[in-house]
């Protein structure tokens, strides 16, 4: 393929100038990027980097080193496109604003979308978002400030306020017109929302139904009612698992009061699935909201907690093999073999845990089918530990050279399996109960369960067994 440097074009072509077969950025388009910032040459990067989408300028600035990015958003300077800072980690957006005066994000901000003002206001101290804030106009500053007033992760942060909305009592051709001529809407949008006086909503209609419709008709006649209304402090997970059940492109976001702030979009909903579901990814791992470009130490810092309570469940199992030390001493093999029944345990225990975490996630396991979940996942341990118990009884009886050895494994392979598949489900069941969060707490629970009982039931099936012989 050709490894020039691109330069201007449509965005398909440049993503095929820009990106080598694996979905990575060029080498060649780096280097002509570095070039173009040593030498300050502001006409090339605005030609090259102002012409690429706003996602394909996030992994640039992934791509570049920290100094480099900030001299690219220096030297473009109006021409940066700052809907790039909602395509990149945290901490990346975080490093260029800071080095930016506030009185340049400032103007930026005001050519964003208000979701995304938002997006890259909410992480910024409150002592620079009120200055940048007080340098807005008055209507932006206040819609971005109800935004801000809302929790994280709620879909008030996430909302868009601009839309449309209309009363009920105009008419399909004033409606039209009023979207012709206003400047002030949003750039593109779905539905228009009907209010009443009090900005109260009352329903809404679909374009492709007032493309339809004649001029004289009254909005009234043709709207719908919002089905769907999305409360401002609705956790936007929730909301996104809205959206997936009733297919929606958007919805409208209404206050305490049922009146109308702003609109939710599938784009925007689109992220929410994605963030969330890195999130709980990464939180089954015990690693917290970590980033690829967070430093060694903000790294360090979100693991070190759970690594800490794993250390202490450690001892604990630890605590379990030391009860039967001297059975150990007097079978060696009994030293080898403990692992495989731990780490079987654990994996089995791992299958559940994740199969039910996402279930929660979800809202797929309820009340209604718990009981149905957790039969079927203690007979699919049940059913695994037998295959498994059975291969492991035939491999250690033969290596070992002692059948009743096999005996004792294959028993403890059952017993472990069992209980690694009943704490997979019940200990996510039992934190998400009572409050906590079962994506992170889980994994070192489950992890606990299975090397305690597995353990205990080798070491005292063994200890047992030969001492009846």
């Amino acid at each position: 393929m050709n490894e020039t440097a691109p330069g201007a074009g449509t965005a398909d072509g440049a993503r095929a100038d820009i990106y080598d077969e694996d979905g990575v950025i060029r080498h060649s388009f780096l280097d002509h990027v570095n070039a173009a910032i040593a030498d300050g040459d502001t006409g090339t990067l605005r030609e090259d980097v102002g012409s690429l989408h706003q996602s394909e300028v996030g992994d640039l600035l992934e791509a570049l080193m920290p100094e480099q990015r900030r001299e690219l958003v220096r030297l473009m300077g109006t021409d940066f496109d700052f809907t790039a800072l909602t395509e990149v980690d945290e901490a990346i957006r975080l490093d260029i604003v800071e080095n930016l005066p506030n009185e340049q994000i400032a103007q930026a901000v005001q050519e964003l979308d208000s979701d995304d003002a938002v997006y890259i206001l909410e992480d910024l101290d409150q002592e620079d978002q009120d200055e940048i804030l007080a340098q807005l106009p008055f209507t932006e500053r206040i819609r971005l400030r109800r935004s801000l007033d809302y929790p994280e992760e709620t879909a008030g942060r996430r909302m868009q306020t601009e839309f449309v909305a209309v009363p009920p009592f105009w008419t399909v051709g004033q409606t039209i017109d009023y979207m012709r001529e206003d400047n002030n809407l949003p750039d593109s949008f779905s539905q228009i929302f009907v209010i009443d006086p009090t900005f109260r909503l009352v329903g809404a209609v679909d374009l492709d139904r007032i493309l339809r419709t004649q001029r004289s008709v009254r909005i009234e006649d043709v709207m719908h009612e919002t089905r769907h209304a999305i409360p401002a402090t609705m956790d936007q997970e929730e909301a996104a698992q809205v959206f997936e059940q009733y297919d929606l492109l958007s919805a409208a976001v209404v206050d305490e009061n049922d009146r109308l702030v702003g609109v939710l979009t599938i784009d925007d909903v689109v992220d929410v699935i994605q963030e969330e579901a890195e999130e709980d990814l990464l939180r089954l791992g015990g690693v917290g909201d970590e980033e690829l470009s967070d430093s060694v130490l903000a790294a360090s810092r979100s693991r070190v907690p759970w690594l800490m309570v794993n250390l202490v469940m450690a001892f604990l199992a630890a605590s379990v093999i030391s009860l039967f030390d001297a059975t150990i001493q007097q079978i060696v093999a009994l030293a080898i073999l403990m692992p495989i029944v731990a780490g079987m345990g654990g994996n089995a225990g791992s299958q559940t845990m994740t199969v039910t975490v996402r279930a929660l996630a979800t809202k797929d396991l309820d009340i209604y089918n718990a009981g149905r979940i957790i039969r079927r996942e203690i007979g699919v341990g049940f059913l695994n530990g037998i295959i498994f118990a059975t291969l492991i009884g035939i491999v250690a009886g033969f290596w070992f050279q002692d059948a009743d050895l096999g005996v004792i494994i294959a028993t403890a392979m059952v017993i472990n399996m069992f209980v690694a598949a009943f704490a997979g489900i019940m200990i996510p069941l039992l934190l998400d109960r009572f409050g906590a969060d079962p994506a992170v707490a889980s994994a070192v629970f489950v992890t606990t369960t299975t090397d305690v009982v597995g353990f205990f039931a080798f070491l005292g099936l063994a200890t047992w067994w030969f001492g009846l012989l």
